[in-house]
């Protein structure tokens, strides 16, 4: 399943030829990866923190699954997603996949705002994760200041219905209320 899900982000992202990328929660590189080999030419920049709750990630096994698929557009390092350490209108597409539940805040969207503020103008983005009321609050809401803010094709869709799992494997695997927020700035 998380080989589906990868695939399935990535194919959200589309990057120019020379475009850069940000993955927030780049994790093991996965994400990373795959954004770069649908988008060759692009350059991928994944970000993680890399806590002691996640030892068995870090910078050097990203470099070294980069490596290992043969994927040079890519570049990795430690940062904090809550204050990303890049300017406004860096990039031309930022994604993630399940990260943003992971950090402790009383205000997810406020996370989420923060890096789409580092997207550029007729950028895209496709964020994965487990987008439930209880962690995110009101998304529909979210969707539409987005959409009040200039965002275009935003769209909030729950990937529990057959898209990347169903119902019951959501539920099995503590991932009900999984969405991708993805759209264009």
């Amino acid at each position: 399943m998380s080989l589906q899900i990868i695939e399935g982000v990535s194919s959200y992202v589309k990057i120019p030829d020379g475009g850069k990328c940000l993955d927030v929660g780049c994790g093991s590189g996965a994400l990373s990866i795959a954004c770069a080999k649908k988008n060759p030419g692009a350059q991928i920049i994944g970000i993680d923190r890399w806590g002691k709750e996640y030892a068995s990630f870090s910078k050097n096994l990203c470099e070294s699954n980069s490596v290992a698929e043969s994927v040079n557009d890519t570049s990795f390092r430690q940062e904090d997603a809550c204050k990303l350490d890049f300017a406004d209108e860096t990039f031309d597409a930022v994604t993630s996949n399940y990260v943003y539940h992971n950090i402790s805040s009383k205000d997810r969207q406020a996370i989420l705002l923060e890096t789409l503020r580092t997207l550029k103008k007729g950028g895209t983005f496709a964020i994965h994760d487990i987008m439930s009321k209880a962690k995110y609050g009101d998304m529909e809401s979210f969707v539409e200041k987005l959409k009040n803010m200039g965002y275009e094709e935003v769209k909030l869709v729950d990937t529990t219905n057959g898209m990347f799992m169903s119902k019951c494997e959501s539920t099995w695997m503590a991932l009900t209320g999984s969405a991708i927020l993805m759209g264009r700035k």
